[in-house]
């Protein structure tokens, strides 16, 4: 590492979202202290169907000020106010996992105990019935409410999102270098020196962001961290997508659609719909894949089906060494509740944290990769949690999933919400514990009690107090304009239809 007034030479080995995030943060906001060179193919491909998010992106825009109406048009964005789940409880079953705080919590326990407690004296309507953005997702309005609080996130583009950040990244001094990396050369203590281009070119650096997607060739092929597999708790391992015209206005949720053998996603933006279907091939082929997806979408298909192959896991470190790997190099998890962006964005940030000035530390090594890790846990416990709480066993898919062994920190949180319908957030976890509620009582997890607190109210204090949330829920609802019209007026893209 070079130190003094000398800057650090970051070079981010690969584009796409990951590389062009990384890039704009540490360009915009470490521009005096480091220089940031992007090595990319134009040649190399990028998954690039990560086109749903979740309500933490938009920290990451403000953080690098970035004007929300310009981003949503270039990227043709819509609104996101959850996502619906379709067929996972039993077929025909819906729900959808809301962005909002459902009701109003008290210090000593949470809505859903006097939900409950309502339930039980029959006065209380379905959980959702108290979010305001479920409601509003379900009758396809939005708006900004910010003295309301109101939570959401985007559906966009990736592609054309990365393409506005190397703008951004370039602006602010990033160096884009076009080119195969050929070769990752290594010092004698086994950090990297440089990477040889294809075309011969040495390129030296400090430090090494690996954003290669599954390749891995910087953190994985060359320093050799080897890759921890969870597909015996999440077997899916194919993806196949495929971009339709739009038929309808875009609803401001993500649709997820449960099948025989893994999940179908539908994605609105402003001027098409992204379409994609999540399989193991275990028990599905990538022909019989295929016909489902393309028997199963609505409008003309705009592009080819394309075939994407994982496996759900984690390096078992994500920086080691002078290498942070960000994106699909680090870990994956399919994209059920939206998290990929979410995960680049983190790493992202952890390393705007801890980035290092004479010399890499390795309490700060340690730092970020204990976070990484836990967060990964976190999430990968969630996304078990909609496969393995399930009523299904029509096929052999769902029978492995329903009765398979799951970890014991999912258990714990099953446990503990069916015996008192308590859920508790720590460590600044990213599901907090409204999340977990809707989609433990969604999957159809009823709690066998209520929290004492609840009894202190009378029945006509908790009749009153559940049915004020809802008729507020219901008047706003009332009051927003169409999804649609709301997107048009505030960030309609040109080419959008």
């Amino acid at each position: 590492m070079k130190n003094g007034s000398v800057k650090q030479r970051v070079i981010i080995a690969g584009g796409g979202t990951a590389g062009w995030m990384t890039a704009a943060a540490i360009s915009k906001v470490l521009q005096k202290v480091a220089d940031v060179t992007v090595v990319e193919s134009d040649a190399i491909g990028t998954v690039g169907v990560g086109e749903a998010t979740i309500p933490t992106l938009l920290t990451y825009n403000r953080l690098l000020g970035i004007d929300e109406a310009t981003f949503m048009r270039e990227t043709n964005a819509t609104f996101k106010l959850g996502i619906a789940f379709e067929n996972w409880t039993d077929v025909q079953h819906r729900y959808i996992h809301s962005f909002g705080i459902t009701g109003k919590d008290h210090w000593t326990a949470g809505f859903q105990h006097f939900w409950r407690r309502g339930k039980e004296i029959g006065v209380a309507g379905e959980f959702g019935d108290y979010c305001l953005e479920l409601i509003a997702a379900e009758e396809g309005k939005f708006a900004h409410l910010p003295d309301l609080g109101l939570n959401y996130a985007y559906h966009l583009d990736s592609s054309a999102y990365a393409r506005f950040l190397r703008k951004m990244a370039e602006a602010h001094g990033t160096i884009r270098r076009e080119g195969r990396i050929a070769k990752v050369n290594l010092t004698d203590l086994g950090d990297i020196a440089s990477l040889t281009m294809d075309d011969g070119e040495t390129i030296e650096g400090d430090l090494f962001i690996d954003c290669t997607g599954f390749r891995a060739l910087l953190i994985g092929d060359a320093l050799g961290v080897s890759y921890d597999d969870w597909s015996h708790w999440l077997p899916c391992d194919r993806a196949i997508a495929v971009q339709t015209a739009s038929t309808k206005d875009p609803a401001p949720y993500t649709r997820s659609v449960a099948h025989d053998s893994g999940w179908q996603w539908r994605i609105p933006l402003q001027h098409r719909m992204g379409n994609g279907i999540v399989f193991s091939s275990r028990y599905k082929s990538e022909d019989d894949a295929k016909e489902l997806l393309l028997s199963t979408v609505e409008g003309e298909t705009l592009t080819e089906p394309r075939v994407i192959r994982f496996e759900t896991g984690t390096r078992r470190a994500h920086w080691h060494k002078n290498c942070i790997a960000i994106g699909l190099s680090s870990s994956f998890i399919e994209p059920l509740e939206s998290t990929s962006i979410h995960l680049i964005q983190r790493s992202i940030m952890r390393l705007m944290q801890m980035f290092p000035q004479n010399g890499i530390k390795k309490s700060d090594v340690a730092e970020f990769n204990q976070q990484t890790s836990y967060e990964l846990e976190h999430i990968r416990d969630f996304i078990i949690l909609h496969y393995n709480l399930t009523n299904r066993g029509d096929t052999p898919f769902w029978r492995y999933l329903r009765h398979m062994d799951i970890p014991s920190t999912l258990q714990h949180r099953l446990d503990l919400f069916r015996e008192s319908g308590r859920t508790f957030r720590a460590n600044d976890e990213l599901f907090a514990e409204n999340s977990w509620t809707q989609v433990m009582l969604g999957q159809g997890l009823e709690p066998q009690g209520h929290h004492p607190v609840a009894d202190v109210m009378s029945e006509q204090e908790v009749t009153q107090f559940l049915s004020h949330i809802q008729e507020n829920v219901q008047r706003t609802v009332a009051s927003l304009p169409t999804h649609k019209k709301y997107v048009e007026s505030y960030c309609g893209a040109k080419n959008a239809s």
